[in-house]
């Protein structure tokens, strides 16, 4: 890797990160007037994704969506929103018409990752790491994950009052697709930092803050993009047991570039390590908050899977996806104009009363298969089973060693609206009497 591409990568990161906070805002503005023709059915709602007291605690908006019509927009925002899951779903599908390549997050970044691209060249890619993926690919991690849940399961037993999401939630994925990526035990410490960093290109927000955090995720990207050139550079991979090595022997003819493999790599570190991280911290939330749900499970460890789907539901670690509408899209009687910007709002959806009964309530048994916490159609998230492993081998220890589990305090949830969880949460976990 020259110098020259590296500094040639970090533009080509930044230009559409910046432009992503000069055009939000901007964007917002002009949503206020903007005269659509096609109000006509549409709800317009003041229900603000980005209001940090809504991010952290949705759910009475979610109310308030699906209380009304089966679309919503928001002039201020100048978004349209979709609740019902019947529509999510949909429009999840509608990869013609709703397109993804104006990024999946509020702002239009468009980047080539797998999440960001439609129809052809989305299929290309997705052949291209689908051996990284298959039941035979990731059962050979489950070993991993399993050892990985026992020690860090011990240590916030070894540890009471501690902090669960730095002892347990933020490790757990981490370490495993550290791993799973080849990085060796001797930069853990430097990756977990860039990978923390990089989260933040998920939410970019014209404010000072916002633009340090910009700085901060862009210096992750090229920190972590530098770490992996240098490493395809020098052939470590080729041949090894991990997901890049595995990419690198299926692709030896080269069908595949070391900036797609890059890309990837990121990729999975962004959808990897925050969907798994905030479905843990719902997990000790839940059971800390209903003892006698937990219980059942300790009593019957059949119920493991079924729990770890609700929690999916319930807590919807990726509350929502935008996309873009190329042509005019229509939903019962409303039409959704080309150029608009549509929130598939998951988390919502996921909480659907056409669809789920009592969907406030938590129910261990419900084996909710409609759920679509990990998307739908031709984007369905190809790292779902790897996040059940992990979630269901974390229930699996807590349920076979721990009498109880309680959270000190109020957790504190993130403000990003896209990504949902428990960013801090005081925890005491009570051995049980076997293993005392």
């Amino acid at each position: 890797m020259t110098l020259t591409h590296d500094i040639r990568f970090l533009g080509t990161m930044a230009k559409p990160l910046a432009r992503a906070a000069r055009v939000g805002a901007v964007a917002s503005v002009r949503g206020r007037w903007r005269p659509y023709r096609s109000w006509t059915g549409a709800e317009i709602t003041d229900y603000d994704p980005f209001d940090p007291r809504t991010a952290a605690q949705p759910h009475e908006a979610y109310r308030g969506l699906h209380a009304g019509g089966r679309v919503h927009y928001n002039p201020n925002r100048n978004i349209w929103i979709l609740s019902r899951l019947a529509d999510v779903k949909a429009g999840a599908r509608a990869a013609d018409t709703l397109y993804s390549g104006d990024g999946v997050t509020r702002a239009r970044v468009a980047l080539p990752l797998l999440v960001t691209t439609d129809g052809k060249r989305h299929n290309e890619m997705r052949r291209h790491v689908l051996p990284a993926f298959t039941k035979a690919a990731l059962e050979s991690w489950r070993p991993m994950i399993d050892e990985l849940a026992a020690k860090l399961v011990g240590e916030v037993l070894d540890a009471p009052g501690c902090d669960v999401v730095q002892r347990l939630t933020i490790p757990m994925p981490m370490l495993l697709i550290a791993h799973m990526l080849g990085v060796p035990d001797g930069d853990l410490n430097e990756f977990r930092r860039w990978s923390e960093a990089t989260v933040q290109a998920t939410e970019v927000e014209l404010s000072r803050r916002g633009i340090m955090s910009l700085t901060s995720s862009i210096t992750g990207i090229r920190d972590i993009h530098r770490y992996f050139r240098n490493q395809f550079a020098v052939g470590g991979l080729k041949g090894s047991d991990t997901i890049l090595g595995k990419l690198l022997d299926e692709n030896a003819g080269g069908s595949i570039s070391d900036d797609e493999l890059f890309f990837f790599a990121f990729l999975l570190l962004l959808a990897g390590n925050e969907t798994t991280t905030n479905l843990l911290g719902g997990m000790f939330d839940m059971f800390a908050r209903r003892p006698e749900t937990f219980d059942m499970i300790r009593a019957n460890h059949d119920l493991i899977p079924m729990a770890v789907e609700e929690l999916l539901r319930f807590y919807s670690p990726v509350q929502g996806l935008y996309r873009t509408a190329r042509t005019d899209y229509q939903v019962g009687d409303v039409t959704i104009p080309a150029g608009a910007r549509v929130l598939l709002c998951i988390g919502a959806a996921n909480r659907d009363p056409q669809v789920f009964d009592d969907p406030d309530e938590f129910r261990v048994d419900r084996n909710p298969t409609e759920h679509m916490a990990f998307g739908f159609g031709a984007h369905l998230c190809l790292g779902a089973q790897l996040t059940r492993m992990e979630a269901r081998a974390v229930l699996r220890e807590l349920a076979t060693r721990v009498d109880r589990i309680e959270v000190i305090g109020q957790p504190r949830w993130s403000t990003n609206s896209t990504l949902r969880g428990p960013v801090e949460m005081t925890a005491k976990l009570f051995a049980a009497a076997a293993i005392k």
